[in-house]
């Protein structure tokens, strides 16, 4: 079952939000019509400008704390390395669930074939460059 670690903006450079799912169409619909009170439905966060895949939830709560500790510099320059429009990635997550059905093993493989086609770096990768936020500093 893959793990996902998001990040949704309340528009392009405003209020960021880190999370972690276990099913992120789901997630995403919960966030879009507000259903959970919390920090995204007081603050309009809606946008999933940014997600990574894990295969385990240890992995993927660990880059989340990781992500959370980030200064924001680091953040925006993560999501605009996969998405300089700041377009909101959810449809596109949507039309691959319906498409491939709920938690299929072939959903988790697209999924990670559509990340690694944006130029995202694959799972290892990002948890290997989570200890080193230095690298994305800007110069």
């Amino acid at each position: 079952m893959p793990f996902f670690v998001y990040i949704l903006a309340s528009k392009r450079n405003g209020t960021l939000y880190v999370g972690v799912t276990n099913d992120l169409a789901r997630r995403m619909t919960e966030h879009k019509a507000k259903l959970v009170p919390g920090f995204t439905q007081k603050y309009g966060v809606t946008l999933l400008v940014y997600f990574e895949t894990f295969e385990s939830v240890l992995e993927a709560r660990s880059r989340e704390h990781s992500l959370k500790r980030w200064r924001r510099a680091w953040k925006l320059k993560l999501i605009e390395g996969l998405n300089p429009d700041w377009r909101d990635l959810t449809d596109e997550l949507n039309t691959l669930a319906t498409w491939l059905g709920p938690g299929s093993a072939e959903q988790h493989s697209v999924l990670h074939r559509v990340r690694d086609t944006r130029g995202v770096q694959n799972a290892t990768e990002a948890n290997k460059s989570a200890a080193t936020p230095a690298a994305l500093r800007i110069p």
